[in-house]
């Protein structure tokens, strides 16, 4: 295969360390082989070279926490809409998050092992995949459709083949469903452990699951495949009770308190933001159809939100980026880095949040995040420097070169 060549361009490798000019990345057979300085690399002559135009290369980006089958819609077009039609909207929202520089995605739950394995075939286009299957939630918790009308209306259809559904109450219930989530193909575990703002019939402060019920879940993820567990978790009980646990990420963290950050800190658990999250609910609600309990619990919640990234960022709790894309629209998950710069962390936090320790959420660090020899090829080129402007990344038109697995997937410098 022949080799790729980005140059020309100031490097952000990710592993936050200080940017460095004229910088060149070499890739050949899907991998990086040389990253640093232009002077340092000779070309042969027979590469494919792309011309950065003073812009800056960075590692493809990493979103812990996306729903690439669904956007959030009416429930009367929900309810009109053919069952495989949701299939055919998931290509173009992961065309859209790829073409944003978000290569990676981990997804928080309604996406099937033949969605990845379409991606993985180069059917489709979109961002590498770590899957949950679906959600593990309590019956009449955050995750049941159950309504107050007595009909079930879930965001996205289940029990259907590769998708089984997550309600399960009581260890035993837990631990069966934990292995039908495995035999279906899960790379991650996902649980509700509180309630949440998108709930009919709970609140974000509402513990879901006992203690027990939470360890079984790790104890089922680890001892039968290394697999480790996510948790939608926005209470400090919820978030208390995930972390003793075992539990690797706290997704949401929206009243997080001093304890919670402690625990955190002791056992190296991951934070996932989900800033946008709140704000999509209230910017979009009244084209999306959004309930009127869910936005009102978006106003009472935003203000908690910030204060607990700040306050768990200022403590030293690892970050990962995380946007709960599908929310809101795939494709804007970069407005996620403007959010966690507005509650403190500098642009170049942001962008390790995004890359490096991204990678190290997934357990991909060894694979993806930083802009290394024998990493897989995932770079991306930006106009201009995003230290100086974070937000800026926000518009898709500032991402001009994707490449994912060392192929071109975006160019707009040509």
């Amino acid at each position: 295969m022949a080799k790729t060549v980005i140059k020309n361009g100031l490097l952000i490798d990710g592993n936050g360390g200080e940017p460095q000019e004229h910088a060149l990345v070499a890739i050949e057979d899907k991998k990086i082989v040389y990253a640093g300085s232009e002077e340092g690399y000779t070309l042969s002559g027979d590469e494919n070279v792309v011309d950065a135009k003073g812009g800056t290369i960075l590692p493809g980006f990493i979103d812990s926490h996306v729903h690439m089958m669904m956007e959030f819609s009416p429930i009367a077009k929900r309810l009109e809409t053919p069952f495989s039609f949701m299939y055919y909207q998931a290509a173009e929202y992961l065309k859209n998050t790829l073409h944003a520089g978000v290569t990676s995605v981990r997804d928080a739950l309604g996406t099937d092992l033949g969605v990845k394995k379409a991606v993985e075939d180069g059917l489709i286009s979109g961002p590498r995949l770590q899957l949950s299957i679906n959600a593990l939630t309590i019956t009449g918790g955050h995750g049941d459709g159950y309504t107050v009308s007595g009909s079930v209306q879930d965001l996205l259809p289940s029990n259907y083949p590769g998708m089984p559904h997550g309600k399960c109450d009581g260890v035993e219930e837990v631990r069966k469903k934990t292995r039908e989530m495995l035999r279906a193909g899960a790379e991650v575990i996902k649980v509700h452990a509180t309630g949440g703002v998108l709930s009919a019939t709970d609140h974000p402060e509402f513990t879901q699951f006992s203690l027990e019920e939470l360890q079984t879940i790790v104890q089922e993820g680890a001892f039968r495949k290394g697999v480790k567990v996510m948790a939608h978790a926005q209470g400090a009980e919820g978030i208390k009770n995930a972390v003793k646990a075992g539990i690797h990420s706290i997704e949401h963290g929206i009243f997080i308190d001093d304890e919670a950050i402690e625990m955190m800190l002791e056992k190296g658990t991951f934070l996932v933001p989900t800033l946008l999250a709140p704000v999509a609910v209230l910017e979009t609600a009244k084209d999306t159809g959004m309930p009127d309990t869910a936005v009102e619990k978006s106003k009472e919640v935003i203000e908690h939100h910030k204060a607990s990234i700040a306050k768990a960022h200022k403590a030293g709790v690892k970050i990962a980026m995380g946007t709960d894309a599908g929310v809101m629209k795939h494709g804007t998950n970069l407005r996620e880095l403007g959010l966690m710069a507005d509650i403190g962390m500098s642009p170049m936090e942001t962008i390790v949040a995004s890359t490096k320790t991204a990678a190290e959420c997934l357990g991909w660090e060894d694979k993806v995040g930083t802009l290394e020899e024998g990493k897989l090829a995932d770079v991306i080129v930006v106009q201009g420097n995003p230290l100086d402007d974070i937000y800026a990344l926000a518009d898709n038109d500032t991402i001009q070169v994707v490449v994912k697995d060392g192929k071109v997937e975006k160019n707009t410098l040509i």
